[in-house]
């Protein structure tokens, strides 16, 4: 074999084995993201309309809630507490590819046992519904939320009226698509009484990745919740 040949193929060597350590180290990085730090999820259901529709991919942060606080207005992702969620005829399960993509960070997460809310109350937050003008309150706060979906006509932010203290250690959520949300009102006869354990939350969705056309980042809206933490401290 000649010089040339030998170098062309001694390139060709180089090259796979510099593209396999590439792979693998890629793999790796993802690993440890989806481990320690981000996770993907795709949005199933209507519920959290108009912020994330259908078919949305969103990033979490999985340093909260172990790391950085949950804090009101967060749109959380959590594993159902029990009886949540509707029990899937067909569920969807991916290929092998899509399996090992999804274990290592690579694909959104398509199973059927995490929910995406918004987180209303805190731990030691009386949350109420509703007030003279049909607003939620926390802390005895009346709650303007602009992120929310209310069919026409109807004058509450919510059709169920609750009246609840939020224990430490939990969250009571709610989906921005008031009416078309299978949330914490709808779960107060479940034994977790509607609340979600923040030992159950993966973490905080922080950015909204796809369709690319809507890729943004998913803000906590503070103003909403201006003086809630000096109500209850009053």
């Amino acid at each position: 074999m000649s010089d040339t040949a030998e170098q062309r193929s001694g390139g060709i060597v180089r090259f796979l084995r510099d593209l396999v350590i590439i792979l693998v180290v890629a793999f790796l990085i993802s690993f440890l993201l989806k481990t320690f730090l981000v996770r993907s999820f795709y949005i199933p259901s209507q519920s959290m309309e108009l912020t994330l529709q259908v078919n949305d991919r969103i990033l979490v942060n999985q340093l909260v809630p172990d790391v950085v606080d949950v804090q009101r207005g967060d749109i959380v992702v959590f594993q159902d507490p029990g009886g949540w969620l509707y029990p899937k005829a067909n569920p969807t399960t991916p290929g092998p590819i899509g399996s090992v993509l999804q274990a290592v960070g690579l694909a959104a997460d398509t199973s059927h046992e995490y929910v995406v809310k918004r987180v209303i109350g805190v731990g030691g937050d009386h949350v109420t519904c509703c007030d003279a003008d049909g607003r939620i309150q926390v802390n005895g706060v009346p709650l303007d939320e602009p992120y929310i979906v209310i069919p026409p006509g109807e004058p509450k932010a919510s059709a169920i009226d609750f009246d609840v203290v939020v224990p430490e250690g939990s969250v009571w959520v709610l989906g921005d698509n008031r009416y078309s949300s299978k949330d914490s009102r709808y779960n107060q006869d479940q034994p977790g009484k509607g609340f979600v354990p923040e030992s159950e939350i993966v973490g905080r969705a922080f950015v909204l990745n796809w369709p690319l056309e809507r890729f943004g980042l998913l803000n906590r809206p503070e103003s909403t919740f201006t003086g809630v933490d000096e109500a209850r401290e009053g």
